[in-house]
């Protein structure tokens, strides 16, 4: 075999190489966009479940406030009951 031929093997083989490589590193720039893009996902429901919690937080607040002054009208009313002669 002489240095032409040879040469011109170690191209081919070059050739092939390169294009395994180019083909590897396409799917892990593929499988990369798609994990940053899940990621990104992720993160926007986690904000907007974040904001759905803090919702219900407050609508939770609010209804022990009402609850606590349904209550100590409920205790003003008996006193009432009470001081009328009546029983609670």
């Amino acid at each position: 075999m002489d240095a032409t031929t040879l040469g011109s093997l170690l191209v081919g083989v070059g050739a092939i190489i390169a294009g395994v490589v180019q083909y590897l590193g396409k799917r892990a720039e593929t499988a990369l966009t798609g994990y940053s893009s899940l990621t990104n996902d992720l993160q926007e429901e986690r904000d907007s479940l974040k904001g759905e919690r803090d919702s219900l937080n407050t609508r939770l607040a609010e209804v022990a406030a009402l609850r606590a002054a349904d209550q100590a009208e409920i205790a003003r009313l008996r006193a009432e009951i009470i001081r009328l002669g009546g029983h609670p």
